[in-house]
């Protein structure tokens, strides 16, 4: 009877030691999302996977990007998951990324995808910049309402306008990206040099600006598009503008260590059941079959600009090293 009963706990503690070794498997994941839907994408990936958690490391895109190539040699991330395109072009040139095809991927749009051979990264949603105009302020300040980029050179804005700083924001990078690349190398940068005198600050935030200028902090924000027009929909006294030549790129997802946990992170990534979650802050998501119109979110197909990811990997450490030269006197203190 004691050898039973022996017998008996030996084979719970094995069971108890099995469930607890099911529950550690722990993924980290890197990632650039914004930090207020961090817990729903966590919790609805593991109410359908309760043997795996996410273990979430968040910061802006440049400073994300910054860690994993300081980690390639020791990485500590086995996903990343909600970071620009052109980072994850970068990333897979350095052979930090792992090429793998994810279960679903024929349900992708392309568009947003890794466009090279053994791909490595997959697209989540595609994020837009726009300018976020406080019409109170603008109106206290006697300030007109911009329609072009030329316009916030006007000196009327001096003081008025925050955006991010590139080489710390995903944001900036892709709106500094798209002026050089659609205005050329010589206008672009004479063009961000007059736009700096009206410059307050520039922030680490990609939705920073717009949050300032929703709350009347500055009366215009370069940002996220998608922020302007969550910010709207609660009250704020915004214009979402949306002038021609807007930056805009995928947010993508990419396996970095090779594990079936990691890999099912990257897989529901892409599923439709997450794409439903994406959609509600994003118009334009990765799963073909999951639309949505996004509540005063301005139209932005036509004012699209030209953008090459292969290029903004490529020129990245370049343009930002001469952009921190020129402006980065002007950036807020990093916390």
């Amino acid at each position: 009877m004691k050898n039973r009963l022996m017998k008996g706990s030996l084979a719970a503690l094995v069971s108890l030691l099995a469930t607890n070794a099911m529950a550690a498997q722990e993924v980290t994941v890197y990632t650039a999302f914004e930090t207020d839907i961090l817990a729903k994408y966590k919790s609805a990936f593991e109410k359908e996977n309760p043997d795996v958690t996410i273990r979430w490391v968040r910061d802006s895109t440049g400073i994300m990007t910054a860690k994993l190539l300081a980690e390639k040699n020791n990485p500590q991330a086995e996903v990343v998951w909600g970071l620009a395109g052109s980072s994850m072009a970068l990333l897979k040139n350095e052979g930090i990324l792992t090429s793998y095809t994810p279960n679903g991927v024929d349900d992708l749009r392309v568009s947003l995808n890794d466009p090279e051979g053994e791909q490595a990264w997959f697209g989540n949603d595609a994020f837009f910049n726009a300018i976020c105009f406080n019409e109170i302020v603008a109106e206290q300040l006697d300030l007109p309402m911009p329609k072009s980029w030329e316009d916030l050179t006007n000196p009327v804005y001096k003081g008025h306008i925050s955006m991010p700083n590139p080489a710390s924001s995903g944001t900036g990078y892709m709106q500094v990206s798209a002026w050089l690349q659609n205005m050329g190398e010589n206008q672009a940068w004479n063009y961000m040099k007059k736009l700096d005198n009206n410059i307050a600050h520039y922030t680490h935030s990609g939705s920073k600006p717009c949050v300032e200028a929703g709350m009347g902090e500055v009366a215009i924000g370069i940002s996220m598009a998608s922020r302007g027009a969550r910010l709207k929909t609660q009250g704020a006294p915004l214009a979402v503008i949306t002038p021609a030549g807007i930056g805009w790129e995928s947010e993508a997802v990419g396996l970095v260590k090779e594990s079936d946990a990691a890999k099912r992170v990257v897989d529901w990534s892409i599923s439709k059941a997450a794409n439903e979650l994406y959609v509600e802050m994003y118009p334009v998501v990765g799963h073909k079959e999951v639309e949505a119109t996004v509540t005063h979110f301005p139209d932005v197909e036509s004012n699209m600009a030209e953008m090459d990811f292969a290029r903004m990997g490529n020129e990245r450490a370049d343009v930002l090293a001469k952009w921190s030269e020129k402006f980065d006197a002007k950036s807020e203190p990093k916390s």
